[in-house]
């Protein structure tokens, strides 16, 4: 058995302690090993693009790290899917290789980077269009305009995505530049390893002679003190020597705790650049585009909606729903519509959801309709009444966890059938009446703030 093969006999046990039955059983027993004789490069396959997916997202740095803990020597940990390895789909970007300091560099000595980021599949809007804007000018080439360049927000709000788009950019108009993408706890990781192995010069020298350095997560290092001190060196040669320097957190430099102020001192000399919360129409364009890359997949308007209406703050978490819809759907041979995609994703919309009641859809909707709210449980059958009663309807089965005969009693004692024709006829209507379309929209918006 080889040392790679031992090592991820290890590594599985590891993570069928910590993952749990249920999780190891599901997600990371179907992990293989393959054995490449690349003493610094470990490949992983699944049988999915979808599980490769949830993996990366979910377990790269983990398995990173296992791997670095039992063979030193090991750089990156690819991740892909087993029918793909002819040509890997998509290589996790959890670790940068090790570069000499020469000034020049062998395309195998590239910083790894997910081909999927780039500032073309970036969906802008208000919230992240200053950061956008700051990380292309950041990567254009020419005099660095401001360095460095701090992004923070929310975990799964697109940070890793501008970073990743940041170094893509640069090398394409500087094929040759030296460019390191880590993650903070990587920084730390490579520097404990480089004061263990007497080696620290050759760290530094790899870090220091960049020409475009990726920090990503700083709080990582939060409380590390010899880590934050090596870090605020580096720093500092970086920027005296006029190269760029992109560093991400969960918040802005003046919030980090555990982080010394000189460091934090150094971060707002630059640019501080926040994503804010995704809006419903940007997490609703970001179901668009990411449903474009699935030329195979249909999933219709109601079920994006829905999706982009319940999981509010996290993209990834986002485009991780619509993925497990679609794949569900192909391993089922089931057609996706409103009820199989709640079906499907179950806690994990309850979990992404604020609790809206039929309560407060009903008296939003009646307040938006200039109705009373006894209206939309009356048995009035008016078009000025029953329409506003079906859009409520509608949002109860959109926007809560209640069951048809549930929403049915909450509307005056109707039955489960009434409901199921309110959904559908509403869901018609939106595609073809501009008006009631609008106010859905709008009355969802005003439920879900």
């Amino acid at each position: 058995m080889s040392e790679a093969a031992r090592a991820w006999a290890r590594v599985r046990s590891n993570l069928r302690e910590s993952a749990g039955a249920r999780l190891f059983e599901q997600w990371l027993k179907p992990i293989e090993l393959v054995e490449s004789g690349d003493a610094d490069s470990i490949r992983l396959t699944l049988p999915s693009a979808f599980m490769t997916n949830w993996v990366r997202n979910h377990y790269a740095d983990r398995l990173l790290h296992e791997f670095r803990a039992l063979l030193p020597e090991v750089r990156t940990v690819a991740i892909e899917t087993a029918r793909a390895l002819a040509a890997p789909e998509v290589i996790a970007p959890v670790a940068a290789p090790v570069a000499p300091a020469a000034p020049a560099r062998a395309a195998g000595e590239r910083p790894v980077l997910d081909p999927r980021f780039t500032f073309d599949r970036f969906v802008v809007d208000a919230s992240n269009k200053v950061a956008f804007n700051a990380g292309r000018a950041l990567a254009a080439p020419g005099p660095v305009r401001f360095s460095p360049l701090f992004l923070h927000s929310g975990t799964g709000q697109g940070k890793t995505h501008l970073m990743h788009a940041i170094a893509h950019e640069f090398l394409a108009a500087r094929p040759d530049a030296r460019v390191m993408f880590m993650s903070a706890e990587r920084f730390m990781f490579d520097f404990v390893a480089a004061l263990r192995a007497r080696d620290t010069f050759a760290f530094k020298a790899r870090l220091r002679g960049c020409d475009l350095l990726l920090i990503d997560d700083l709080q990582f290092i939060a409380g590390k003190d010899s880590t934050q001190e090596e870090f605020f060196h580096t720093v500092n040669e970086i920027m005296a020597a006029g190269k760029r320097l992109v560093i991400s957190a969960d918040r802005c430099p003046q919030a980090l705790d555990g982080i010394e102020s000189r460091i934090v001192g150094r971060m707002a000399i630059g640019l501080v650049a926040d994503i804010k919360a995704p809006s419903l129409e940007l997490r609703r364009a970001i179901l668009d585009r990411k449903l474009a890359d699935l030329p195979d997949a249909r999933v219709p308007r109601e079920v994006l909606d829905m999706l982009a209406g319940r999981i509010r703050t996290n993209i990834r978490e986002l485009e991780g729903a619509l993925n497990r819809v679609v794949a569900y759907a192909q391993l089922t041979g089931d057609a996706v519509d409103l009820d199989f995609a709640i079906g499907v994703l179950g806690d994990v919309l309850r979990g992404g959801q604020r609790r809206v009641t039929i309560d407060e859809i009903q008296k939003a909707v009646s307040t938006h309709f200039e109705l009373k709210p006894i209206d939309l449980v009356s048995a009035r059958r008016a078009r000025a009444v029953a329409r506003p009663r079906q859009i409520a309807m509608y949002l109860a089965k959109r926007l809560t966890t209640r069951s048809l005969p549930e929403i049915g009693r909450k509307f005056g004692g109707r039955d489960h059938s009434t409901v199921i024709h309110a959904v559908r006829r509403i869901e018609e209507l939106r595609d073809s009446d501009h008006d009631i379309d609008g106010a859905v929209r709008a009355l969802m918006h005003q439920l879900e703030s």
